[in-house]
């Protein structure tokens, strides 16, 4: 049974970021909708090289490269986005946000970015994020049951001034945190999390610090990419990651990409203040259904609908 399709003036649009890429990704939805698979031949093109092989085929550490992550996730976010806008071409969300690197696939929904140039983006975003963590390894780990509060305070005491920083990196949804930073900073906040009685505190599978100063080289030469790309007033607002704000001209955008790798993402945040704005419905294009689970762990009375499969697109908008 097909559901009803929500009331766009209290719809806002979310793209996922790194963490929801699996094989196969967009396969089904690419031979399904013409509209997606131009979308991974675009990709393919203007890389130079079958992305869209990778997505679907893998070898799976080869997606989980971040440099070839975060383009499959755009593109997959963008095909599943254009399936929509064919389906629904009236349809026009009150808003679009996204979970780091899904911000800039927010800004193509936005209009603020064509997709070309987003693609570019993201694909030099993973290249500078990779060397700075080749440059500066560190860590990263998700800490369950406890609050930001808490957390900052962990941070921290666990932090060496001038040597050591660790602080939270990903404010994902109440009670599940992710701290990144220097190794050693990270395993004494790990501890520390487990003493003050976290439910769970590990370290995570990756030697990238992402949101995190040990970011710092990679934001550098990320702030002269995004000078570079052609970015406009986006014709939606973009909740931003750094300061969960309306991002609403192009100045705007750039200035919360500037920050956006050094400094916290505000997802918890962001989701309340659009709450608080009279958004009742969460639609998630592409990858996955990461941002529908967190939702319901912020606020369990909005609607989150996870649109990335041709099955969810025929239970959604049959």
């Amino acid at each position: 049974m097909a559901m009803t399709v929500p009331d766009p003036s209290k719809t806002t649009f979310v793209f996922p970021g790194q963490g929801s890429q699996k094989l196969g990704m967009g396969k089904d939805l690419a031979a399904a909708y013409p509209e997606a698979k131009d979308i991974f031949d675009e990709a393919d093109r203007l890389l130079g090289f079958s992305l869209s092989k990778i997505c679907w085929e893998g070898p799976e550490a080869e997606l989980n490269d971040t440099v070839n992550t975060q383009p499959a996730l755009l593109v997959h976010s963008i095909a599943a986005l254009r399936v929509f806008e064919k389906l629904q071409p009236t349809f026009q969300p009150a808003h679009v946000a996204g979970h780091s690197l899904g911000e800039i696939s927010a800004a193509v929904a936005a209009s603020a970015l064509d997709f070309p140039a987003a693609l570019k983006l993201v694909r030099r975003r993973g290249e500078l994020m990779k060397l700075a963590g080749q440059q500066n390894p560190g860590g990263m780990a998700a800490i369950l049951g406890l609050d930001i509060e808490t957390l900052d305070k962990i941070c921290f005491k666990a932090s060496i001034v001038g040597k050591e920083v660790v602080q939270v990196a990903n404010d994902n949804c109440p009670g599940q945190v992710v701290i990144s930073g220097h190794s050693g900073a990270v395993n004494r906040a790990i501890e520390l999390a487990k003493e003050a009685g976290a439910k769970r505190a590990l370290p995570l599978a990756v030697s990238i610090a992402a949101h995190s100063p040990l970011m710092a080289g990679a934001q550098d030469q990320f702030r002269i990419a995004v000078d570079e790309a052609l970015i406009e007033d986006p014709h939606i607002p973009i909740v931003g990651n750094v300061g969960a704000d309306l991002l609403k001209t192009a100045e705007m955008i750039r200035g919360d990409l500037y920050g956006q790798l050094t400094s916290r993402v505000h997802w918890t945040e962001s989701i309340r203040n659009l709450r608080r704005l009279g958004i009742t419905t969460f639609i998630e294009l592409g990858t996955g259904s990461v941002l529908t689970g967190l939702l319901k762990r912020i606020d369990a009375e909005a609607e989150g609908i996870a649109l990335g499969e041709p099955s969810d697109f025929e239970k959604f908008l049959s």
